[in-house]
């Protein structure tokens, strides 16, 4: 399967050798073509098979609900959603788990500074969750389990690696050995020798090694807890998403991910419990995004840069925030600044500019031919239209190459745009044909990326009403302007014309005359 990985694949091959009835074949090929996925457990990019068929587990790495969540929350749900979203449609029948830590240090902390129980702090920043996350146009997951309901599983697990010796009580409390597991640190890369040498962890008399970790933790006097073989208490942090993960997905999993500060000691410490309990791989593929930095400098509370997607959203079109974030690599991290998501804001205003200028041509009447002279370029749009399905299934299955999937939509653009000129307002039943299947890839392509989802002409009405605002003009004083242009013109007038044409221009107001009358548009 390596052969079909290198250079071009199968489906771009076909398409430049084969002719237009090769589509019939697609499918076909399809059974061919090889996901590969950048594994971090093995540090190399992994044909991907999942363990039962076509049935795939994947889960991701939910928050802590004490708190909005911030742009680092919404880059790892993006992700995320765009894998769910592209093995979906690769055909794979994906049971996607993503959880709520619900019951935490910092959920009771938060409880205790505002005199409320941990639950109606865990509950309402569970709401806000999802009123962040439908503004970003995610998908929902299978499954959405929150760790209290849970607690009863974790008690069993934790019961399990005390009885094979894994994991030791003591005064309330349960610690898992690291020592105890062979291949701790494999995930991360790190040996258990060196880690211990330079540990730099809080003294805990409790345990029998530094590095050991808390898969129970007794209550303090007004903490919440619940029962269980080793008095009050509730659970670490780590047991919970082994518990939540293998009661929907199974012993082993074919996709764990998250962030990439979660893997160590977060995913290591998963495993590590896991495998210990069961004897056998806890996941197949380990998929981590890259960190969000703010104007280069690293996110966090100490640096007062933490920046809300509520704050992001309510100055930002959420598509915008997508693009930019699948502007690039999901491995590779991110710099967030205003002028960067200004330019993916552009960059998603172009797109839609193109798809209602597609909508309104295919209201048009055809043509009765087309010319000699445009043959050659249309050719050249045809065939960026017809390749363009298999370049982007190309891509996204080259370790869910995003940045590139979207040059190839760059390209489309500029095919489409081409076609859009060629026409000359008179669109031939050719020309018809490939603006129509081109705006079909941005609808159906576009699905998986989680963008042009808005009608093309809602989209550019709600952005000339904002643009107006921002210029401090109403869209009927651009129109009275262009009323007053239109009958200098009538009249000859054309200095008063060109003044009217220039004045609207020295605020951001194109203008453009066409055979059905004149167009305006924001700069």
């Amino acid at each position: 399967m390596e052969y079909w990985n290198n250079g071009f694949s199968a489906r771009v091959i076909f398409n430049h050798i084969i002719p237009p009835f090769h589509y019939s074949i697609i499918p076909f090929l399809d059974r061919f073509m090889t996901l590969r996925v950048y594994n971090t457990l093995t540090g190399k990019k992994e044909d991907f098979l999942p363990l039962r068929g076509n049935r795939v587990g994947m889960y991701a790495c939910g928050v802590t609900v004490y708190d909005l969540c911030h742009i680092g929350h919404a880059r790892s749900a993006i992700v995320f959603d765009t894998l769910y979203r592209y093995l979906r449609h690769r055909g794979y029948d994906v049971t996607f788990v993503r959880n709520f830590t619900d019951i935490d240090d910092k959920i009771i902390k938060k409880a205790n500074e505002e005199g409320v129980d941990y639950r109606t702090i865990a509950e309402k920043y569970i709401e806000e969750f999802y009123i962040d996350m439908g503004g970003l146009g995610l998908e929902k997951p299978s499954v959405e389990p929150k760790a209290t309901e849970h607690i009863s599983g974790m008690i069993d697990l934790i019961s399990t690696l005390i009885e094979k010796g894994f994991a030791y009580p003591r005064d309330g409390d349960v610690f898992f050995s690291v020592e105890k597991f062979k291949d701790y640190g494999k995930l991360s890369g790190r040996n258990l020798e060196e880690m211990q040498a330079g540990a730099r962890v809080e003294i805990d008399e409790k345990k029998e090694n530094p590095l050991d970790f808390a898969l129970w933790k007794s209550s303090k006097p007004g903490e919440p807890f619940w029962e269980s073989p080793w008095g009050e208490g509730r659970p670490g942090w780590h047991i919970e998403c082994s518990v939540m993960s293998q009661k929907y997905l199974g012993e082993t999993l074919d996709i764990h991910g998250g962030g990439r500060d979660l893997v160590f000691p977060h995913h290591e410490n998963e495993i590590a419990q896991s495998e210990a309990a069961t004897g056998k791989p806890f996941a197949r593929y380990w998929i981590h995004n890259g960190f969000v930095n703010i104007n280069r400098e690293k996110m966090s509370k100490s640096l007062g840069n933490i920046l809300t997607i509520k704050e992001i959203l309510n100055e930002w079109h959420p598509e915008a925030l997508r693009l930019f974030f699948l502007s690039h690599h999901y491995r590779s991290p991110v710099d967030y600044s205003e002028d960067s998501l200004l330019e993916a804001k552009t960059g998603l205003d172009r797109f839609y500019i193109t798809l209602h200028a597609i909508q309104e041509e295919l209201k048009k009447h055809v043509s009765a031919k087309q010319k000699k002279e445009d043959s050659f370029s249309i050719g050249n749009s045809q065939k960026t239209i017809e390749s363009f399905q298999a370049r982007f299934e190309e891509a996204l299955d080259d370790d869910f190459n995003t940045a590139q999937a979207l040059g190839y939509f760059y390209d489309l653009q500029t095919a489409l745009n081409g076609l859009l000129g060629f026409s000359g307002g008179q669109p031939t039943d050719e020309i018809r044909s490939l603006l129509s299947q081109g705006y079909g890839h941005f609808s159906k392509m576009g699905w998986i990326l989680g963008l042009f989802r808005e009608e093309p002409g809602a989209y550019m009405d709600r952005q000339k009403k904002e643009g107006l605002k921002n210029i401090g003009l109403s869209e009927e004083e651009v129109l009275n302007l262009i009323g007053e242009r239109n009958a200098a013109r009538k009249n000859k007038d054309w200095k008063k014309a060109d003044e009217i044409r220039n004045s609207l221009l020295s605020k951001g107001i194109i203008l453009e005359d066409t055979p059905s009358g004149t167009l305006w548009k924001i700069k």
